[in-house]
């Protein structure tokens, strides 16, 4: 990957037209695309030579980050405009980047997912326990804490400050790394035992595996590594592993009703806690507070 493929994606971006927040937006989104080709070793020096599954394989990450389908819609949407801006029309149209082919298709608001049950959530640990106990223990953090997939396996650069946190008192933890779109947030600890011991537990395994959880060369392999062993121990379907996420919010939810804070105030912390904003917490309760399990 050269500048030369920046600049020139960045060119074609502004070219494609819009408002000026259509194209910053477009920008942003053509940096990101251009950034994931870059971490993961794709040698592109030209626009032309950008691929399908180059494509598939970022919006499958993103996916795997817990990025909302409506939003990869719109990066896709981008994604599109910028191929044809190029003259890739061909490569833009193509069925295998439609948004049902890609798995973005389903935008309703509510739920498609199901909170995990706590049987459920035992026979998943029990089982990942028996394979990989560092997966075992991110599965752990994702669920105490209402991490994404990739913030737990990069939650273990966090570990050693969760628990000075912890240790003094803290009542809320910082994440920081492998969250949406960069930006830093500090999570509520709704059952402090829990989340002592499941950090205490990743610090432990961390330092046998390399000072990671996933033991793995680089970001993309755990990624990968995440999403195939997390469906196999049966994190898959309604159930996947956005589901520990969901149990969590809640959680959350509860609690701080049981602070005595108003229905729309618990929606609107827990939306923070959940890296969404206070703004969204009527998309929280659709899309977390609806849901049984």
């Amino acid at each position: 990957m050269n500048t030369k493929l920046r600049t020139a994606l960045k060119h074609l971006a502004r070219q494609a037209g819009g408002s000026h927040k259509t194209v910053h937006d477009r920008i942003v989104i053509i940096e990101r695309l251009y950034t994931e080709l870059r971490q993961h070793n794709i040698q592109i020096k030209h626009i032309d030579h950008l691929k399908t599954r180059h494509i598939q394989h970022y919006i499958q990450n993103r996916l795997a980050q817990g990025v909302e389908k409506r939003t990869l819609q719109n990066e896709m949407s981008a994604i599109r405009g910028v191929l044809k801006q190029a003259g890739r029309h061909k490569l833009a149209q193509s069925p295998q980047l439609s948004n049902q082919a890609l798995n973005i298709h389903d935008t309703r608001r509510d739920g498609t997912h199901t909170a995990i049950t706590p049987e459920h959530y035992q026979q998943v640990m029990q089982t990942a326990q028996a394979k990989d106990q560092g997966l075992a223990a991110a599965i752990q953090l994702a669920r105490v804490m209402g991490l994404r997939g990739e913030e737990a396996i990069q939650s273990v650069q966090s570990l050693n400050t969760w628990h000075t946190a912890l240790k003094q008192g803290k009542e809320k933890l910082t994440v920081v790394f492998g969250t949406k779109g960069g930006r830093p947030r500090d999570t509520r600890i709704i059952n402090r035992e829990q989340v002592q011991h499941a950090v205490d537990n990743a610090l432990h395994i961390a330092k046998q595996q390399n000072h990671r959880l996933i033991d793995k060369p680089n970001l993309k392999q755990a990624m990968t590594y995440w999403r195939n062993q997390t469906r196999r121990i049966g994190l898959t379907g309604k159930h996947s592993p956005h589901s520990l996420r969901y149990a969590w919010a809640q959680e959350a939810i509860h609690y701080y009703k049981q602070q005595g804070y108003t229905d729309k105030e618990a929606l609107a912390l827990t939306s923070m806690d959940l890296g969404h904003g206070d703004g969204r917490g009527r998309y929280v309760k659709q899309v977390y507070g609806g849901m049984r399990r």
